[in-house]
């Protein structure tokens, strides 16, 4: 951070945190050829959910980094490559009401997008997305004291992402999205848990109340372990109910990332030195499992 000026560009392009909106791109696309797999794709329509979905999860960085800034959080928190905020405001290089004021553009801009899917594809859509912007913008201030931050996390990047974007390419809600959602959100739950670990004193201190701190770093490591577990499952689940292609078993072909990292965490969950690589192959496990089943998708329509 000492090398970035104070409202310099740089600062700009690192407060809303671009490495984790892979998750977001994924996710989008994995409803988008669940659609396309029934024969329905529409490429503007695609990008502008695209857009929209980006802006949202900009908004969750960035009003997270104000609220655990003026909350004291991100102040006493040691932070890691994946977890402690963006340490823009920390290291003073850009002013709160910047960031409040950019998490709120960003917000806004993805309401009239929304808006704009209601009117053209119909008010089904609606309630998903106030609860995705509700949750998005009041994460902080109410979920997260609630004991429902890794539960909204994971309902927002997995069933409301994918089941908005199918929804955006045709029209109507379906079992199959449903389902093919699960093991996508539960992992990005698990993304939020695993994270939570190094800040859990932090945000014991600052208000929070999350698994870890209401189970404990044992506790809340074998929780990891069996999210974990239930994500793989809800992939044969799936596949052995017919609800998704047999192709998209190839989603278990990260396994071997999820082993190493439930070791990693069993191991090392009071020890962040040593968490860190698991933070990280946790990140590969995520991303890697849901990716693959967005490329099953594209095996069952393009190949199978």
């Amino acid at each position: 951070m000492e090398k970035i000026k104070p409202g310099s560009l740089k600062a700009w392009f690192t407060l809303p945190r671009f490495q984790f909106l892979p998750l977001t791109v994924i996710m989008v696309s994995l409803g988008t050829v669940i659609a396309a797999h029934e024969g329905h794709f529409h490429l503007g329509h695609f990008f502008l959910a695209m857009f929209g979905s980006l802006l949202v999860h900009m908004t969750v960085n960035v009003i997270n980094d104000y609220y655990d800034y003026v909350g004291g959080i991100d102040l006493a928190t040691q932070r890691t490559p994946f977890s402690g905020g963006s340490g823009v405001l920390p290291s003073t290089l850009l002013k709160p009401k910047q960031a409040f004021w950019f998490a709120t553009i960003c917000l806004l801009i993805a309401m009239v997008i929304g808006f704009y899917f209601v009117m053209v594809k119909g008010w089904l859509l609606f309630p998903l997305l106030l609860v995705a912007g509700f949750s998005a913008y009041f994460y902080n201030v109410y979920l997260s004291k609630l004991h429902l931050g890794e539960i909204f996390a994971g309902l927002n990047f997995g069933p409301l992402l994918v089941l908005g974007s199918y929804y955006i390419q045709t029209g109507r809600y379906s079992w199959e999205a449903l389902v093919a959602s699960l093991a996508p959100g539960i992992l990005t739950s698990n993304l939020l848990l695993l994270n939570e670990f190094p800040d859990w004193e932090a945000d014991r201190k600052g208000g929070r109340r999350h698994f870890v701190i209401s189970l404990g770093k044992k506790g809340a490591s074998y929780l990891f372990v069996a999210f974990l577990i239930a994500s793989y499952l809800c992939i044969v689940f799936g596949v052995l109910t017919k609800m998704m292609p047999v192709i998209t078993l190839i989603g278990l072909g990260t396994i071997g990332f999820g082993w190493k990292t439930a070791k990693g965490a069993l191991k090392y969950y009071d020890r962040i030195e040593q968490l860190v690589p698991v933070l990280g192959m946790n990140v590969i496990t995520i991303l890697g499992t849901q990716a693959l089943l967005v490329v099953g998708y594209l095996m069952a329509i393009f190949v199978l």
